[in-house]
């Protein structure tokens, strides 16, 4: 099995795709090992700031080291420099918030996981073209469930995860696997700012612990 399949199963069978980014080496070190104790086992670890290659490149040596099985891929990547940068640095698949065609195809040369962010059908459309497996709706919370409800029977068979806008409940994260989604994107909902900066691994890893219970109890 190829790493992209890796990864898309790992994705799937968890349920969720904790994503965040923070300034300090340490806590992003820290949330990641706690994601991973949680049971966690793909991480989206976005670039959102001057410190992300950086910070990805140390998360990386320490997964090599202390957390085996775990996919740690990069997020809000646009150009194919990014791209580029955090493969070099060991990204195990590679997410967007848009669709850049050059993007996907580098991604696919390296026989990784593309998953692009789509806010409409012909986005969609677009990325199926240019292969991608897994479809980020977003921003779920401006989309939300009718979205997807209204487009799904378009493009049968077809995975997406909602991102920003999946509520840490029940009732949320059941109505999003309702409608069809393989699995959930798990940013600040999770992985608050509070969370982040006084540096709450406990809280973080009850909270792990119970959007798993959930989502296992949907799908």
């Amino acid at each position: 099995m190829s790493k992209k399949e890796q990864v898309l199963d790992g994705i799937i069978a968890q349920g969720m795709l904790p994503l965040f980014f923070y300034e300090d080496e340490q806590v992003s070190l820290e949330v990641v090992r706690t994601l991973y104790k949680a049971g966690v086992r793909v991480i989206e670890y976005t670039n959102r700031g001057e410190a992300a290659l950086d910070n990805f490149t140390v998360i990386k040596k320490a997964q090599q080291i202390e957390l085996p099985g775990l996919y740690i891929g990069a997020g809000t990547v646009k150009t194919v420099t990014e791209a580029e940068a955090f493969m070099a640095a060991g990204a195990d698949f590679i997410v967007s918030p848009i669709i850049n065609a050059e993007v996907g195809k580098t991604v696919h040369r390296h026989n990784l996981l593309w998953v692009p962010g789509c806010m409409t059908p012909t986005e969609i459309f677009n990325a199926q073209q240019n292969d991608a497996a897994l479809i980020k709706i977003f921003p779920a919370s401006i989309l939300g469930l009718k979205f997807l409800n209204a487009i799904k029977e378009l493009f049968p068979g077809q995975c997406f995860v909602p991102t920003g806008g999946v509520e840490l409940t029940t009732e949320s994260i059941s109505a999003w696997f309702n409608a069809g989604v393989c699995a959930v994107g798990f940013g600040s909902q999770l992985i608050s700012k509070e969370v982040l900066d006084n540096k709450l691994y406990d809280q973080l890893y009850n909270d792990t612990i119970l959007a798993t219970e959930i989502i296992q109890s949907c799908k």
